[in-house]
């Protein structure tokens, strides 16, 4: 018996129904409920979620945004800039993740972008380019530690870019340890408890900087994934999760 697939757009009818794909286990936990209301005021600027079911589960989904929209740290405007793009479980080998690729790109077309870019990493918390490279994306920029800017282009045009000046966003935030964060992710609010517990124990001095819209993100966020980072002391830390153990040593690390 073959495979029921479906493919739903998610939007601001919908929403309350089929809701996100992250953290659908823990709908009523308050980082949900902030991508909830995240989401409800980025319909407006063109942001669209399309989540791929197989057999009436869902197991991929993909998230995108025109480029002067998006919530990463990045220039892209006239770009369609993927957020997102995830396949789990069961749902991989199957090419489930290029047709929610080639959704995007036919859409990016229809709307008369020059293009689709995505930051990716060879790391952790961001999809890795080998999927986008396999669809004609090329690598055009980079950023410290390890993001990369892919770009498919439609036709002759300035290409998106990274900004240059990290060691100066991260020196803006000063001494001791601060939270840069959004509702992009529903598990930010996790990874920002996390840290306030390792800077209590530390004797630190903690603060969160929300980043309210994607032009704050874009000029202030001191690493390209833009939606949530970690500064020690005027430097990065780190742009992801960490575990309060892993947390604690590299807290320790820095301050010897």
């Amino acid at each position: 018996m073959g495979n029921n697939v479906e493919i739903v757009t998610v939007d601001a009818t919908n929403l309350a129904k089929c809701g996100f794909f992250c953290y659908k286990s823990k709908k009523k936990s308050e980082g949900y409920q902030r991508k909830l209301k995240w989401l409800e005021e980025r319909f407006a600027e063109g942001m669209k979620i399309k989540i791929l079911y197989e057999n009436g589960r869902s197991v991929g989904f993909i998230e995108y945004i025109p480029g002067e929209f998006a919530w990463r740290a990045v220039s892209a405007p006239n770009y369609m800039l993927i957020h997102c793009l995830w396949v789990v479980g069961r749902g991989k080998g199957k090419g489930y993740g290029s047709r929610l690729l080639n959704g995007c790109i036919e859409d990016a077309r229809k709307a008369g972008h020059d293009g689709v870019a995505m930051v990716t990493s060879r790391r952790v918390w961001l999809a890795g380019p080998e999927l986008l490279l396999k669809h004609g994306f090329e690598p055009l920029d980079e950023a410290p530690p390890t993001f990369e800017l892919l770009v498919k282009k439609f036709k002759e045009a300035p290409s998106p870019a990274f900004p240059k000046d990290w060691d100066e966003r991260a020196r803006q935030y000063g001494t001791g340890l601060t939270i840069i964060r959004s509702d992009q992710c529903p598990y930010i609010n996790d990874a920002v408890s996390t840290v306030l517990e390792a800077g209590h124990e530390m004797g630190i001095g903690t603060r969160v900087v929300e980043l309210e819209s994607a032009r704050e993100v874009q000029g202030l966020a001191p690493s390209a994934y833009g939606t949530f980072s970690i500064v020690y002391n005027g430097a990065l830390l780190s742009y992801h999760y960490l575990l309060k153990k892993e947390l604690l040593s590299r807290l320790n690390q820095r301050s010897e």
